[in-house]
């Protein structure tokens, strides 16, 4: 699909592909599943698939013209041949003339339009928000950056889910509330806002660990330009209002599946309001169809948190619309951290309840966090122990 996307007059045969390719995407994905306990992580992950598939096969065909980059009239033919780079110069060939590369033009093609997710560089992505640059675009010291930042997600994203696995019942493949009943009020919210934002912050660098590894290959292997691969994020922890962490500073990468899902019908029913709640709502469906895949059951909590989010953005541009200040500053800080962290626990307990966070993410031999960390830190902290029983057994 994405191959004839990118070739003239192939508007009939994409259409008449689309139910095929859906129906094998999410009859494979949602049919055969993993039966192991520890592997019922690898369903939710087959259900994003299928979805993304879904989404994607739908963008490509329902556009007659194609997919276009900016400033083509067609697919591969530019209206002005020195066409104004923007959006990261995402739409740049291959800086390279090696003849293998040529030869598998049309791969690098269908590549790229498959893993432009934000649309950087082509019409369905104008506006999107491009974070800034802040490695050397020289490719050399390009990939090293990238490398290095790879290797750091990695970690932390080992160490955040190790954690996650010490929690009582939350850690197992069968799952637990991240509100523990057993324990006093402020110890169980600090341990439950503990493990939404780790369970956040998993998501965060899982994204930017993927993303590191698809800018190697593109750059590495298939010759992209650096500059077609700028930051997936914008610190997302420094927004101070809620338009800024959704539209800039969090990741755009499904921006254009949640349009797909919704915000195109929301649009053509009641316009720029229908398509804000149409995303939302896509986004939603989008998260909770992928945890329906593990096996136990729908919960409405997922699209409820998503598509509050929609009436709480209108907040903020009524506040802006009857004070004339517009949400930001600390007070936005705050505002964001509570709709974010706050309001969200229910989305992070639906998905832990239904063992989201006992699934199998890393082998434990290729764990740092469980092979040295957890373990040296359980030793010192058993030496401590003894050491404070021995120091009191002594002094009396």
């Amino acid at each position: 699909m994405g191959y004839l996307a990118r070739r003239p007059d192939t508007f009939t045969l994409r259409l008449l592909l689309l139910p095929l390719v859906v129906a094998i995407a999410v009859g494979t994905y949602f049919r055969f599943m993993w039966t192991e306990p520890h592997h019922n992580i690898y369903n939710w992950g087959q259900g994003v698939l299928a979805e993304a598939i879904s989404a994607k096969a739908i963008d490509f065909a329902w556009r007659k013209e194609g997919m276009l980059k900016i400033d083509e009239v067609q697919p591969g033919v530019a209206r002005n041949p020195d066409a104004v780079k923007a959006n990261g110069d995402a739409h740049a060939k291959p800086v390279t003339s090696n003849p293998a590369t040529l030869t598998l033009a049309w791969l690098y093609d269908a590549l790229e339009v498959i893993l432009s997710n934000r649309g950087l560089g082509w019409k369905f992505g104008i506006g999107i928000h491009v974070p800034r640059e802040e490695r050397s675009l020289e490719r050399n010291s390009f990939l090293f950056a990238t490398l290095i930042s790879f290797v750091g997600n990695y970690m932390i994203f080992d160490l955040l889910e190790s954690l996650i696995k010490l929690v009582p019942d939350v850690g197992t493949p069968h799952g637990g509330t991240i509100f523990r009943a057993e324990l006093p009020f402020f110890h169980r919210y600090a341990l439950s806002t503990a493990i939404h934002i780790a369970t956040g912050s998993c998501i965060l660098t899982a994204f930017e660990l993927f993303y590191d590894l698809i800018t190697i290959f593109a750059v590495l292997l298939l010759g992209s330009s650096p500059s077609a691969w700028p930051p997936v994020l914008d610190h997302p922890w420094q927004s101070d209002s809620l338009h800024i962490f959704w539209s800039k500073r969090w990741h755009q990468i499904l921006r254009e599946i949640f349009f797909v899902f919704g915000g195109f019908f929301g649009k053509v029913i009641a316009g720029k309001f229908g398509m804000l709640f149409g995303t939302f709502i896509g986004s939603g469906l989008y998260h909770e169809f992928a945890a329906y895949a593990l096996g136990r059951g729908f919960d409405t909590i997922v699209p409820l948190f998503f598509v509050l989010q929609a009436p709480l953005l209108l907040c903020e541009k009524a506040w802006y619309k009857y004070t004339g200040y517009r949400v930001g500053g600390l007070y936005g800080r705050l505002w964001v951290y509570f709709c974010v962290i706050i309001l969200g626990q229910p989305l992070s307990n639906s998905w832990h309840r239904r063992g989201l966070g006992g699934g199998l993410m890393l082998p434990p031999s290729l764990s740092p966090a469980r092979q040295l960390i957890i373990p040296c830190i359980r030793h010192s902290l058993n030496a401590t122990g003894t050491d404070i029983l021995e120091f009191l057994v002594g002094s009396a």
